[in-house]
Order: structure tokens, then C-alpha cells, then sequence
């Protein structure tokens, strides 16, 4: 059975003569021997797929009764420890995690809620709000309630219940009504009707708002972006553009992101660690191409010059060759 988590884009695939037993005893003798035998860990890790991984994971626990990603804590630190324990954890609980620490503590961070739910597909966001329950024990919705307000919390709240239609079908008739109520609910009237705008950008299939967004051009002469600019405000406003962004281009979005997260003074290893594991099997490969295309320099050479040591061996070989 495919699984909803890799694409044909990925920069990681399959380890062909792959054997869990072995991996799992090579796993040990890197993390029991004196001083950690970091190379291994990383070679291994970094050339299996998740699903491999998952695999070693179970095998690890069988034949030394312990977890692993448990040892891999103990045994590193710092974000290297963070990816290492990312790349053994399955993609949706992974992504139930990252949405939990988005919204831990002081302060939200909505950049990253904003970067998760627009871009994972309605089967992945019914998985990720399955994990985050088994976790937490408390539903997604619940805690995305508490911690945000509004038409900003409406339309988190839309998308993180995976009912975006993933057809591929476009309807023209349809695109040229949903333009017309965008147009109506912003440009053309006093007053914006944000309701209208949420239910469109949050449930129509990302080839549909594409035909809209024509559509819309066309009846308002200006693009949906500038609309959306000059009409609304704040979180809200920004999960809007984030959308319409991946609709028009999903890895661009995520280059930018990667490109903000390493550009300027200190890295935001948060967003660093999170693009380049839960695409890494996705369309990697895809935003390699946007990063290099929109900044001139390759992603592998921004990672190269903003991180050091392990951790930054093992994102080098997650995202593959240079470009």
C-alpha cells in the first residue's frame, strides 16, 4: 500500500538490502559502545525511509527491550539529538509534536501552525489529529481553540479537520461562482465577509482554488494576494497568503520558509529540522530547485554555512547533493 507520506519527489528512499536486525545491532554498538559512534548512527538513520526506520524501531525494542529514540536522548544532545529523534519518529506523531510545542508555553508560534496545516493533505491532517490525541489525550481543535481567537482560529480549525476536497477534477462553473463571492465579499463591498473567504481557501482542492484564482484575476483585475493584502489583517490575513501560496507553488512556500529560517543572525533550527525531515521523503528534491531558482545560492550550501558539526552532517545528507 502507498503511503500518504511519500511522494516522488523526496531526496530519501528505500535502503534496498535493507534488514532491521542488523541495523538494530549496529544501532546498538554505536550508542552502548565508549563515546557515541555518531557516524554510524547518522549513516544509518539518514539512509533509511521512515518506514524502515519504524521497522529498526520495533526491532530495537524486541531485542534490547528498550525504545530507541529514548537511547538516542540519552545518549545525544543539542539539535542534533532533535533531528536523530525526528527521523525515528512516524510522520504523523511528529507532526502532532511539532504542532504541540507550537502552541506550548508563552506565546504561540504561528508560523509554524500556519506552515503544517497548509501544507499537509486532508489524509495526513486526519492521521496527525488521530497521533496528537493517542499523545495528549486531548483533541487538536481543543487546543488550537485556547490558544488562538477569531477568523484565525476558524479557519485553523477548517483545515485541521482534513475535509479540503483532494480531488483532482476541477469544476469551471464552480471556480467562476466561489471568484465571484470572493470578489463580493471583499473588493466589492463595506466591510469584509471572512467567512466566505475561509470556507473557499480552506475546503476547495488546491487545483480548483488554482482555476479561481484565475478566475478571480479576471473579474477583479488584480490577484487574490492583493486582495487578500488589502482586506484583512494580522494571523488571519498570513494563513491566507500561506494558502494561496501553496496552492500556486508548495515547495516555493516551503524554500522561503527554509530561507528565512537560515538567513540573518542565529538559525531557526525549529523550522530547519521540521521542513527538511517531513519532506524529505515528500518534494525535497522540488524545493531544492525553488530555493536555488529564488535566492541564487543552493539550499545545501545555506545549511553548509549557518550549522555545524553532526547536526549539520546529518542535514547535508537528508537534503542530498548541492545544487
Amino acid at each position: 500500500m502507498a503511503s500518504i507520506w511519500v511522494g516522488h519527489r523526496g531526496t530519501v528512499r528505500d535502503y534496498p538490502d535493507f534488514s532491521p536486525s542488523v541495523d538494530a545491532e549496529a544501532i546498538q554498538k554505536a550508542i552502548r559502545g565508549i563515546g557515541t559512534d555518531e557516524k554510524m548512527l547518522i549513516s544509518i538513520l539518514t539512509e533509511r525511509s521512515n518506514a524502515q526506520r519504524q521497522l529498526i524501531v520495533k526491532e530495537y525494542q524486541a531485542a534490547y527491550g528498550k525504545e530507541l529514540k529514548d537511547d538516542l536522548k540519552g545518549d545525544l544532545s543539542g539539535h542534533f539529538e532533535h533531528l536523530m529523534v525526528a527521523l525515528v519518529t512516524p510522520p504523523a506523531f511528529f507532526d502532532a509534536k511539532q504542532l504541540k510545542k507550537s502552541m506550548k508555553g508563552a506565546g504561540t508560534n504561528e508560523d509554524a501552525l500556519i506552515e503544517i496545516l497548509t501544507t499537509r493533505t486532508s489524509r495526513q491532517m486526519k492521521e496527525i489529529s488521530q497521533a496528537y490525541y493517542t499523545v495528549y489525550k486531548k483533541s487538536l481543535g481543543d487546543d488550537i481553540s485556547s490558544e488562538t481567537s477569531g477568523d484565525f482560529r476558524k479557519a485553523l480549525l477548517t483545515l485541521a479537520d482534513g475535509r479540503r476536497d483532494e480531488s483532482l477534477k476541477v469544476d469551471e462553473h464552480l471556480a467562476k461562482k466561489d471568484a465571484q463571492i470572493l470578489y463580493k465579499a471583499g473588493e466589492n463591498r463595506w466591510g469584509t465577509d471572512e467567512d466566505k473567504f475561509t470556507e473557499i481557501l480552506c475546503l476547495r482542492s488546491f487545483p480548483q482554488l488554482k482555476l479561481t484564482f484565475d478566475e478571480y484575476r479576471n473579474i477583479s483585475q488584480k490577484d487574490i494576494e492583493d486582495s487578500i493584502k488589502g482586506e484583512l489583517s494580522g494571523h488571519f490575513e498570513d494563513l491566507l497568503l500561506a494558502i494561496v501560496h501553496c496552492v500556486r507553488n508548495t515547495p516555493a512556500f516551503l524554500a522561503e520558509r527554509l530561507h528565512r529560517a537560515l538567513k540573518g543572525i542565529g538559525t531557526d533550527e525549529f523550522t530547519l529540522n521540521r521542513i527538511i525531515v517531513s519532506r524529505s521523503e515528500i518534494d525535497l528534491l522540488d524545493i531544492r530547485t525553488e530555493f536555488k531558482k529564488h535566492y541564487g545560492y543552493s539550499l545545501y550550501s545555506a545549511i553548509k554555512s549557518d550549522t555545524s558539526g553532526d547536526y549539520e552532517i546529518t542535514l547535508l545528507k537528508i537534503c542530498g547533493g548541492d545544487d
